[in-house]
């Protein structure tokens, strides 16, 4: 399949049903995905076109409800705001918000359970009130809200059922999460902010909240940065068991985000674990060849017989999704539904001209700022 199907392309471009106008959804979601995470971004490239677009618009929603609470003037209003948005998602009669839309069409195609989104917000919430852990087992309730949940949605719209395959994909979305903690340390403690288990910092000696008054590298700090790499480690390997148990179609994508997410963890180890005054990335070389490892991996890889318990803080996300219940309202006549191979293209064809309005909309400022000649 071209993704330059022109027929196709132009058919997607004229669709203008409900006064939405030709990119009414995925051009704002496409746009905070490509601002937002560059590893998401990269493994995404490699989910067929049917999983794709899926995951473009739960990421977009995510990333709005994220800056809506963590951003805004009042949290609690904020989510109260999101939740009734998620009310009218449900009901099959979404807000005029772009990322709403998309989202509506997820929960309609793939009858995404409730609860996921609702979890989400509640992570998105103890973030806004500032909540700290005293220890890996109350981080683990925050790591699973606020990416064991996306990790279970991922899995969902590419057609898991299985409670092991779901409790697979919510640890690995723990395991990125504690990756990120571990490797923003410094950045989060001059925001105020501290995730790393309470009790583990001062088991090595340490009074974390007076180390946060004052953040600076320290020895303690860097055991406990440590500690929390091997502890995802364990996760990103008990994880790979459900990628095998995904459609072969969508194991290098779900691969790919494991070993580069991983492969952070292991190069913070390998520059010595300050977390505090520098924040690692994976280069764009080595993220190539991890995700070339990935497609291999996806051909190769055979379920496991072996089925580990699920870890104690994402069995509720578990349970939730064995009792789900779809969206309670089919959508609206008349409202937007392409098939899957004209959104796709119509969202690929996106990225150059939403790189061509950002080039013109710079444009535009820097003749305000500076004067026309």
């Amino acid at each position: 399949m071209s993704f330059h199907d022109e027929p196709l392309a132009a058919l997607a471009d004229n669709d203008t049903s409900n006064g939405l106008g030709p990119h009414y959804d995925l051009d704002a979601c496409v746009a905070l995905m490509r601002g937002g995470s560059k590893s998401f971004f990269a493994a995404s490239k490699l989910l067929p076109p049917r999983v794709r677009s899926a995951s473009i618009a739960l990421y977009a929603f995510c990333r709005v409800a994220d800056d809506v609470v963590d951003e805004g003037d009042d949290p609690a209003e904020g989510l109260r705001q999101l939740r009734q948005r998620l009310d009218c998602i449900y009901q099959g009669n979404p807000e005029n918000h772009l990322e709403d839309h998309a989202l509506a069409l997820v929960v309609h195609q793939h009858t995404l359970p409730r609860a996921l989104l609702d979890g989400l917000l509640d992570g998105f919430g103890w973030d806004a009130m500032g909540t700290r852990y005293d220890s890996m087992e109350a981080l683990h309730g925050y790591c699973a809200r606020v990416a064991g949940t996306v990790g279970a949605m991922m899995a969902w719209i590419m057609g898991a059922r299985a409670s092991s395959t779901l409790a697979r994909a919510c640890e690995l979305g723990v395991a990125m999460q504690l990756t990120n903690i571990a490797r923003d340390v410094g950045e989060d403690a001059r925001n105020g902010r501290i995730y790393l288990p309470l009790d583990w910092v001062r088991a090595e000696g340490l009074d974390p909240l007076t180390w946060l008054q004052d953040p600076a590298d320290h020895l303690a700090i860097r055991r406990v940065v440590a500690r929390m790499l091997e502890h995802a480690d364990a996760l990103y390997q008990q994880s790979s068991q459900g990628i095998a148990d995904l459609p072969r179609d969508c194991r290098a994508a779900i691969q790919a985000a494991r070993l580069i997410y991983a492969e952070i963890g292991h190069q913070l180890v390998r520059s010595g674990l300050n977390s505090v005054d520098q924040r690692t990335v994976v280069g764009s070389a080595r993220k190539m060849a991890l995700i070339g490892q990935a497609q291999l991996q996806a051909v190769w890889d055979k379920p496991s017989h072996h089925n580990p318990p699920a870890l104690e803080g994402i069995r509720f996300l578990v349970d939730a999704c064995q009792h789900a219940a779809g969206p309670s309202q089919p959508l609206p006549f008349g409202f937007p539904n392409r098939s899957v191979t004209e959104r796709i293209l119509w969202m690929i064809n996106l990225f150059e001209r939403l790189s061509t309005e950002r080039r013109q909309q710079s444009m535009v400022r820097q003749t305000m700022h500076y004067g026309p000649g």
